[in-house]
């Protein structure tokens, strides 16, 4: 009971925030501000459903609250595509002027980089550790490239690479918003047969297999759901490296519970809370002169040496 109390407080909070960013400083002009903001508001709902649910999952696999879907590189491999993209056909090309082809682009390769690094990895033996280790050279690898290449482009072009560095939901296609939500249903349809096995897998890889659950597999199964969402998340507004760290741990924090039932949903609705919010702040306040990734990874990364800092302790 108190868990739904909780639960409730939080959805009245983010139902709060989603209102106050639809309807503040709407004078007149209805038909054309209100439309523009619930395209927004729904990309902010789809982008932080999508991080949230997919780093619960990764932080479950893992048994570790301070890692997020981010360190398998990711972020870094989307910035890659769109540098090499600039790099070799410039900036007027189809991929960078045709938003639905960018994203696809985007989706594809990340999910087909995430695909080839699982099955490399643990189809040889190597355990997830080793895979977070091959994914944090590899997303580092991939940053020096985009780096070598962005300094070699012309100074014009760099600014369309530079726009595609930070999240922003300024100018999301509503035909994109359309496919990204396709595939989150898709993501979540083919998650449902292993939910009944994530609070096991909370305890551990030699707890969960005592307990008779068939661990390598799910594993492959749920870091694909992982990687599809995150994906998604980031080609359709761009990186937000430490949100899910944010609000993952903050809704272990306001629960005190490994329970994935009421986790996803908490993690969710934080989610929407931070992101709602922090675009409010960022229109109202800050007048768009900065973005809300800027926001949420100072915040985040702020939280993340805290983090750090009492698991030290803790040791």
């Amino acid at each position: 009971m108190l868990f739904k109390r909780k639960i409730l407080l939080l959805l009245i909070i983010a139902a709060g925030l989603v209102l106050a960013f639809l309807f503040t400083g709407v004078s007149s002009n209805w038909d054309y501000i209100l439309p523009r903001r619930t395209v927004k508001i729904s990309a902010i709902i789809v982008t932080g459903a999508a991080i949230a649910f997919s780093t619960v999952i990764f932080q479950t696999i893992t048994t570790n609250r301070i890692l997020t879907p981010s360190i398998l590189g990711l972020d870094s491999m989307y910035l890659l595509v769109q540098t090499l993209v600039v790099f070799f056909f410039g900036s007027g090309s189809i991929a960078m002027m045709d938003s639905q082809v960018n994203y696809l682009l985007s989706v594809a390769a990340m999910v087909l980089f995430s695909f080839l690094l699982f099955k490399w990895l643990l189809r040889r033996g190597g355990n997830i550790y080793l895979l977070l280790l091959v994914g944090i050279i590899l997303g580092t690898f991939f940053s020096s490239l985009s780096s070598f290449m962005q300094v070699l482009i012309d100074p014009n072009e760099f600014l369309i690479v530079q726009d595609k560095m930070f999240a922003s939901f300024n100018n999301v296609n509503t035909d994109l918003l359309g496919i990204s939500v396709v595939i989150m249903i898709g993501s979540l349809l083919y998650y449902l047969p292993y939910h009944k096995y994530m609070d096991v897998m909370a305890l551990g890889k030699d707890h969960a297999v005592n307990l008779g659950v068939p661990y390598e597999r799910i594993i492959q199964r749920l870091l694909i759901v992982v990687a599809v969402l995150i994906s998604v998340a980031t080609a359709l507004v761009g990186p937000v490296t430490f949100l899910g760290l944010l609000v993952v741990n903050l809704a272990h924090e306001f629960l005190n519970t490994f329970r994935h039932n009421y986790l996803l949903a908490v993690s969710i609705l934080f989610s929407v809370i931070a992101l709602a919010g922090g675009q409010l702040i960022v229109e109202r306040v800050f007048t768009f002169s900065t973005t809300i990734s800027v926001l949420i990874n100072f915040i985040g990364g702020i939280y993340f040496i805290y983090l750090l800092l009492r698991e030290n302790k803790a040791w």
